[in-house]
Order: structure tokens, then sequence, then C-alpha cells
């Protein structure tokens, strides 16, 4: 079977890797000069099924409008002059319910987990580095509030058999001891063991070279003009003058998935959530962190890769605007020197700006299509490098005509019929 992906990030390589594993002859079409170079490019490194949480959960619509008026939110809206921009908003903040959060919990867990061992599996079949860690993830609490709010994610990780463990301020530096120096900031911590950190970009970069030597072809620098529909299939992807033709295409190339896909006449509800990341040099290893965390107050992550940190998160909702806002690179440099003061070099920042492609419910599109040889595989906010090769795995089964190893009901478009 011939098959044509659009994009090369981690989610496309993903993808590109198991189906040629499977006997299929793939050819990855990317508009950059090489894999990774944008939203895969510098996240903020956790891979971590523990901590697949929608954002869109109860409470959210007070919150929002709380974070109107701080100067450090973690969620920033504004307007882009589109009315799609309005209805996904309004999508989102119907899916605020418990019902919902605990549907698209328990859809993103299971991906999520089997991801993370498909990673376990990748390492030992090639042996694949990539600033790599299985430390566990921390979710770090600095209220009261937050500590209380944490039962109803502790409710879905048992009903998932997700192993946690509650931590006081104590056992938060017991997992991480350079927290000694904050520890009076902490209310408690949420500890998911199995999670794992790792550098997106380093690894999608290997994998694309594996995948290399499985014939896969990689054509860059090709940006896509037109894709030819006939009778409910595609027929071919141009480029310029070139044409492309295969028996099966997988759209994966994030947030410009809807753009493409509306030349089919399918509209997917992916919108280009804005993060930042702060990437730094270790200048004293004893005061820095050995794994990683979120910061629950201002949902920022701080994660060790090799001999950097990487500090990344927040939300800005404002269409596709890559500017960087020093206003944001100054929120995470606080949370850095507020956990691990003096650890990292803040001198030679490098400041980086990313789009995740998000769905109003948080659950990624993964699946078949009302094109009869397209399949989608987009839509994982911030949660594409935790979830990259779990969809890659499960969608090439799709594809192929195996039965997937795991059954995630409603994880295609066509939960999204009405929208």
């Amino acid at each position: 079977m011939k098959v044509v992906i659009i994009g090369s990030g981690v989610i496309g390589v993903s993808t590109a890797w198991y189906l040629a594993k499977q006997g299929c002859d793939v050819t990855v079409i990317e508009k950059n000069s090489d894999s990774s170079l944008e939203t895969s490019f510098a996240n903020a490194g956790q891979i971590s099924p523990g901590y697949a949480t929608p954002w869109a959960a109860p409470g959210i619509p007070q919150k929002a409008i709380k974070w109107l008026f701080q100067k450090d939110a973690p969620l920033k809206i504004k307007p882009d002059g589109s009315i799609f921009q309005i209805q996904w908003i309004i999508e989102m903040m119907k899916h605020c319910t418990y019902n919902n959060y605990a549907i698209n919990k328990e859809r993103m867990l299971k991906l999520a987990e089997y991801s993370r061992d498909k990673f376990v599996e990748l390492r030992q079949e090639i042996g694949i580095q990539y600033d790599d860690a299985q430390l566990g993830n921390m979710q770090l609490f600095r209220s009261q509030k937050q500590l209380d709010g944490m039962q109803k994610d502790i409710t879905v990780l048992n009903e998932c058999g997700v192993p946690y463990k509650a931590l006081d301020p104590n056992g938060c530096v017991e997992f991480e001891p350079a927290l000694a120096n904050s520890k009076h900031l902490i209310t408690g911590g949420l500890l998911l063991p199995n999670d794992e950190t790792g550098d997106c970009l380093i690894f999608t970069q290997k994998l694309t070279k594996e995948c290399e030597k499985l014939g896969v072809k990689f054509l860059f620098n090709k940006k896509i003009t037109k894709i030819k529909k006939q009778h409910h299939k595609i027929t071919a992807v141009i480029c310029g003058r070139e044409e492309f033709i295969a028996d099966h295409y997988v759209m994966a190339a994030g947030c410009f998935s809807r753009d493409l896909m509306k030349q089919l006449d399918i509209s997917i509800p992916v919108y280009p959530v804005k993060g930042y990341s702060l990437t730094l040099d270790i200048i004293d290893d004893a005061k820095a962190p050995r794994s990683t965390l979120l910061d629950e107050t201002y949902k920022v992550a701080v994660t060790r890769l090799g001999n950097r940190v990487r500090v990344g998160g927040m939300a800005e909702l404002i269409g596709y605007d890559l500017s960087l806002n020093d206003k944001r690179r100054l929120t995470l440099e606080k949370v850095v020197t507020d956990l691990f003061p003096n650890s990292v070099d803040l001198s030679k920042p490098n400041f980086w700006t990313g789009l995740r492609p998000m769905t109003p419910d948080s659950t990624p599109i993964v699946g078949t299509t009302p094109i009869h040889n397209l399949t989608l595989n987009t839509g994982h906010g911030t949660l594409g490098w935790t979830m990259c090769l779990g969809s890659g795995k499960y969608l090439a089964d799709v594809i192929t005509g195996k039965t997937p190893e795991i059954q995630i009901d409603g994880l295609d478009i066509s939960r999204y019929n009405k929208v």
C-alpha cells in the first residue's frame, strides 16, 4: 500500500514509522526544511500520560473570567477576527461539565498510557536516545484549594488503573531534592511515577533517520497547493507542479490540518493554541530538577533534559500569531527561579513559541473520515509528544486493516459531526 503523510512533526513521523514497519510504501510531505521544526521543536519535554487532562474542565469558565485580569494567567484570549475562534471557545465551554470531563479524560488516558508503553518498546527495539529519563512527573500545588481539587483527577486515575502517589511538602522534596530551597511555597503534590521526559526535537529527527532506513521518503520544502478529490476519494496531492498519488493519505499537519481539510469540504475543530518555552543551561546541578514537574498555579512545566532545563507552558487563543511576548518569558523565569533558585543560566535564554493543534474537548482526532482513503492524526493539543507513538501505531493498524491493540470510542471525527 502506498501512503502519503502530510506533515513531519512528531505525529507524522511516528505514523510513518509504524506504517513502514507494517510494509507500507510511505512518503512524507513537509513544507519545512526538516522534521519537527514547528510545534515539536521546543515543547515542555514531558511524556505525561498521568497528566492527560482536558483543558475543558469544570470550573474553567469561571477561572477564565478571573484570568482576564491576572498578570500571570495561564490562559489569555485575544480576538483573532474569525468566527471560528468564537465557535471553538463556545464548543470548549460546552465540554466543561463533569460528565464530559470524565469521558474525555478517560479517552486521553487510554491513548497516552498506550503511547508511553510504545516508547518503552521503541527504546528496547532500536535503542533511541533523546535526553530521555523515566523518573516520573509531579504536579505541584501551591494552595490548599488546588490540593483539594486533586481528588477529581485521582478518581479517574483509579478508574483507569494509573499509579499515583499523593505527597505532602516533605514528599515533594523527597522526589525533587532541589525543592528544599522552595519548600515554603508548596502545599503538596501528585506524583505520577510512570511518566517520562525527553527532547521531542531530538527524538523526531532521529526517528526520521530510522524511518529512512525502512524506505520512508521524506520530501522537505514541499508546500501543498491543492488536494484533488473525486467520488469521496483523494486522487492526488499537488505541490506546485508536482503531483503525488497514493492509495491512502494521512493528514498530520497539526494546526494547519484544518485549512487543508477545507479543500475537501470537511470542517475539523482544530485551533492553534499558542504556548511558550525557555531552554536554559544548568549552572548548579544540585539546585536543578532531576526530573519534571508541573506548577499547577501557572500551568508551567519545568523539565530536566540532560544538562538543560526546559520551562514551558501557558496558552493563548490569538490565532496564528508567532510573536514572542516578553511578559510570558518573565513568567517562565519566575516559575523556575521560584522553585529552583540559582540553578540555571538566565543570561542566555532560548525563548521559543509554538502553536498546539487543539480540539474543544482536548481529545485528538485520530481515525477515519468521510473521505474513504483519508485518515486524520491531529488535534493533540499539549499532548502530542505524550501521545505520538500510540496515535501512530493505532492509526497504522486502522489503515492496514489490523485490529488496534486498544479500543477507544469516539476518537475519530465522527464525534464532531455537528460542528
